[in-house]
């Protein structure tokens, strides 16, 4: 009797992978840790690795490249894992739709840290009422590193600032806020309810730190309408609360989301402005690769969210 042997770089022409070995992949590529892995799928490192392995036979391709110091996905795993992730959420999209469970299971959602904390509180009670089968895991990230979370599968969703302008992902709009300038208390702007954007020339603007989309916004914004705001030399901000601490201290104002408001002006010498309409603003929305099977289910998830927007 002759046995046949798979090689790596040899693919088995009549080679079909399990559920259990794609999700042994996506595992790794994730968390880049074979013991992690492991863990979060409730199985033992020797059957995730053995598992791995006959997928990487069977593929004739290498899709993981292990070292004692660290873990890398190849060119080949890069290419073939959003693939593995859409033929995962088919299938527990088919199970969910046979069991009427809808929404179910992990969810790893991204959010910006603009949005995350002024969602959250209602968010996640709304989704243990409403979808009791549903384990949230959230990531709070800027941006750019979502986006890549979404392409690579590392995530399922995000939200996040419209629009994405990403290939392959889809964009659910899901509310729209305004910006509010916060200012010391006494300043000459505060409690107007009719500022135009050129209001922001040469004042000292407050921003957040590279990389967060509010940024970005900001100075686009002041762009838009020719205006030049105040240096405000070496000050950083990774977060809300410390701009607007910032701005409490004296050191400048700043413009922050409708919904942070009551959340980031409850404490210290604080007043706010708002602008005449049609005031400058953002919409935020759900975003999730265009290529998964569950985009009824993140239509319903974007509902949810939309109802427990607050104020």
């Amino acid at each position: 009797m002759i046995s046949r042997t798979t090689l790596i770089g040899v693919p088995d022409q009549t080679y079909q992978p399990t559920l259990s070995q794609l999700r042994a992949f996506v595992a790794v590529a994730e968390y880049r840790h074979f013991g992690t892995a492991a863990t979060r799928l409730g199985v033992s490192q020797p059957t995730l690795s053995q598992a791995l392995a006959a997928l990487e036979q069977g593929l004739g391709l290498q899709l993981i490249e292990r070292s004692t110091r660290r873990v890398l996905v190849t060119a080949a795993g890069m290419r073939l894992l959003p693939k593995a992730m859409a033929t995962l959420e088919a299938a527990d999209s088919f199970v969910a739709s046979a069991t009427g469970d809808g929404l179910g299971g992990t969810l790893r959602m991204g959010i910006i840290p603009t949005v995350a904390p002024y969602v959250l509180p209602g968010l996640l009670p709304a989704l243990r009422k409403r979808l009791p089968a549903l384990r949230p895991q959230v990531i709070e990230d800027q941006t750019a590193r979502l986006l890549d979370g979404l392409r690579t599968g590392v995530l399922d969703v995000a939200l996040l600032a419209l629009p994405a302008e990403t290939s392959g992902l889809v964009e659910i709009p899901v509310y729209s806020e305004q910006f509010v300038l916060v200012t010391p208390q006494g300043h000459a702007l505060a409690g107007r309810t009719d500022l135009a954007p050129s209001a922001l020339e040469s004042l000292p603007l407050l921003l957040l730190d590279e990389g967060h989309c509010l940024r970005d916004q900001t100075l686009d914004l002041c762009r838009t309408v020719e205006v030049d705001p105040m240096s405000v030399g070496d000050t950083r901000a990774a977060s809300l609360a410390t701009v607007v601490q910032c701005v409490a201290g004296g050191l400048g104002v700043t413009l922050i989301p409708e919904m942070a408001v009551p959340a980031e002006t409850a404490k210290g010498s604080l007043e706010t402005a708002h602008f005449a309409a049609p005031a400058p603003g953002r919409t935020i929305g759900l975003v999730f690769r265009s290529s998964t099977a569950r985009s009824e289910d993140y239509e319903y998830l974007s509902a949810i969210i939309r109802a427990q927007r607050p104020g």
